[in-house]
């Protein structure tokens, strides 16, 4: 989704002037976008005399800032000691299965899940653990997976 011209108006106007804006500017584009576009970098650029390569620095830096659109629902999914020797692995596996994600894809096809491998979610006593937007489930099993999935409970 591409910023519509009264949001790039509206976002000129709460930033024009202001220093030290790039950072909540992003922010606010991606609360809207639900990621930062190429377009989204060239608005700021034409628009702030930010230079290209100040924006991408910045977004890649942070890990808050996709550069990438995400799904509807996140879902994290451990990579830390404890949930790696509890078989996090499995659990990647056989849900990619279920979303039928195929390797390098992150996102479902309509656009409902996007996965992402996190170091660690820091609930090590609950390995292997996934959070689902805010929602953690822990101890999980290649078993339990379609059911969570199956849910709005997240």
């Amino acid at each position: 989704m591409a910023l519509s011209k009264e949001r790039k108006d509206e976002l000129r106007a709460k930033y024009e002037g202001k220093k030290g804006f790039l950072i909540p500017l992003l922010q606010d584009i991606q609360e809207i976008d639900n990621y930062i576009s190429q377009e989204s970098m060239n608005f700021i650029t034409e628009s702030f005399q930010i230079k290209l390569a100040e924006i991408y620095g910045v977004v890649t830096f942070y890990s808050m800032f996709r550069l990438h659109p995400v799904g509807n629902h996140i879902i994290r999914i451990c990579k830390g000691t404890a949930c790696h020797v509890s078989g996090v692995d499995n659990i990647i596996f056989r849900l990619r299965a279920i979303l039928g994600l195929k390797d390098g894809m992150e996102t479902t096809a309509d656009n409902e899940f996007t996965i992402m491998e996190v170091a660690c979610l820091g609930c090590c006593s609950l390995a292997p653990a996934m959070m689902i937007d805010d929602k953690t489930y822990g101890n999980l099993t290649v078993e339990m997976l379609s059911s969570i999935l199956h849910t709005d409970d997240y």
